[in-house]
């Protein structure tokens, strides 16, 4: 008898210990989470400098409008900000969405040139607007670009490529050096510039015989 006793009162006080301890694990998972919601998120903040070095890992086939900034292109925005009452210092935070969005058209349409959506929030004071207004977008590929060069005088480069066609080499009377190799054109921007054709195989028939 007294050894049952014992063993139910030393049930019950497990019992209650084991109760204790979940409700003290769940108040305390509670209070972690809780915790850790009240942790502020950090942003990355991504500038002017950083977005030149993403396009410029992307590639330069990337679309996007040429941009050459007038020389007067500081005292233009200057005067949109006049018109509207904003005042023309650097510092000058542009924190209203609507004074944001009725600047930024006004300067789309002065300077023929859009803020893009990847660079609007890097646009947060004037100085940052006039910064993005002065700097020149060049959308020229790599081989466009060696036009402008002084090349050296061993160097030529062929921009207008020569593509074969039996139509119009006509010199060997359209025969070509590679009579297995065609010439297919499946750009549709160069289709109309480089025509295409498809070479017969010289030795397709000989095969068929044997």
């Amino acid at each position: 008898m007294a050894a049952l006793i014992r063993h139910g009162l030393l049930a019950n006080h497990l019992k209650s210990t084991s109760s204790i301890l979940a409700v003290n694990t769940t108040s305390l998972r509670h209070d972690v989470t809780r915790s850790k919601s009240k942790v502020p998120r950090v942003k990355p903040v991504r500038r002017f400098e950083d977005e030149k070095k993403s396009l410029a890992t992307k590639g330069f086939l990337r679309y996007e409008k040429s941009y050459d900034p007038p020389a007067n292109v500081s005292s233009r925005i200057d005067k949109i900000c006049e018109n509207q009452s904003i005042s023309t210092g650097n510092e000058t935070q542009l924190n209203d969405p609507f004074q944001r969005f009725q600047l930024f058209v006004a300067c789309e349409k002065e300077l023929q040139h859009s803020v893009s959506n990847s660079m609007l929030y890097t646009i947060e004071t004037i100085g940052d607007l006039k910064k993005f207004y002065q700097t020149p977008v060049n959308t020229k590929n790599p081989l466009d670009m060696m036009r402008d060069v002084d090349l050296p005088k061993n160097l030529h480069i062929n921009y207008e490529y020569h593509r074969f066609h039996p139509d119009t080499d006509t010199m060997f009377g359209g025969k070509t050096a590679f009579p297995k190799s065609s010439t297919i054109v499946t750009g549709l921007k160069y289709k109309k510039k480089y025509p295409g054709h498809q070479q017969e195989d010289p030795y397709l028939k000989q095969l068929l015989k044997i």
